[in-house]
């Protein structure tokens, strides 16, 4: 992997890894970071084409997300840490985790998908012909009005203004290459399940249309040492609506005593 990733290390304890999705960057974490800080060392990269990271030469499938991640870990010289995956990147930390089976501590597979239905199929692929077809501010605003409640919209509309921004700052052709793939990637993580020995926690939100419940469920019930959380109120953009929340469940199945549980 020659492409140099932007990677920022903030706060301290045991390592975290955050893995962004699609068309954001590592600032999408930043409320987390807030609540966590103090608990964790996280790590936060942009993926290949996102933010400050650019696409490789050559063209881009989900194998070369998964070596940057693999590159990440040992660039920064992180030995099993755990690794948070969020929408497209909880496919990427999930195939990491069936291929290195000794290799992380403990996943976290964050409104993440898997085996959509066919409708659920159709709508991605509408929304990836849509963003083909250069409609960026109606896709931009279609994605705000499917990741957030209409009541956060309401009431932090800085924060989803800078969502909207970033989404309309990607580099149209790379969101693309990364959109393709996420939009037809929805088989990696119920093949790569009997594969992924540590312990994981599989987290959604109970509103979540993309991420829905029922692929958490199913998820959780194919991965040997899986917990379920489903949020209750929330849509896709968990980490950021419902940072406490997810705070919160992340100490509890990272935090001191997490050895104990999923045995």
């Amino acid at each position: 992997m020659t492409t140099r990733t932007r990677v920022v290390r903030s706060g301290a304890g045991e390592p975290i890894v955050l893995v962004h999705g699609v068309g954001l960057d590592l600032g999408m974490w930043d409320e987390l970071v807030q609540e966590l800080g103090g608990d964790f060392e996280l790590i936060r990269y942009d993926m290949l084409g996102h933010g400050g990271t650019p696409l490789p030469p050559g063209g881009v499938d989900l194998d070369r997300f998964v070596s940057q991640l693999d590159a990440v870990l040992r660039d920064q010289g992180l030995v099993r840490p755990s690794v948070v995956g969020y929408s497209m990147g909880g496919l990427v930390a999930g195939r990491f985790a069936a291929r290195h089976p000794d290799g992380l501590g403990r996943l976290v597979l964050m409104s993440t998908v898997s085996r959509r239905t066919e409708a659920e199929r159709r709508a991605v692929q509408a929304r990836l012909a849509q963003a083909e077809r250069g409609e960026g501010l109606a896709s931009a605003q279609a994605s705000i009005e499917r990741w957030f409640s209409p009541a956060f919209i309401e009431a932090a509309p800085g924060r989803v203004e800078s969502i909207r921004q970033r989404l309309l700052a990607n580099r149209r052709d790379d969101f693309l290459a990364a959109y393709r793939i996420f939009a037809g990637a929805d088989d990696v993580l119920p093949e790569a399940a009997p594969q992924i020995r540590c312990p994981t926690l599989v987290l959604t939100g109970a509103e979540d249309t993309g991420s829905t419940p029922r692929m958490a469920e199913e998820l959780a019930h194919a991965i040997a040492r899986a917990e379920l959380r489903v949020v209750p109120r929330q849509k896709h953009m968990l980490p950021v609506e419902g940072a406490a929340v997810v705070a919160a469940a992340l100490r509890g199945f990272l935090g001191p005593g997490a050895e104990r549980r999923v045995a």
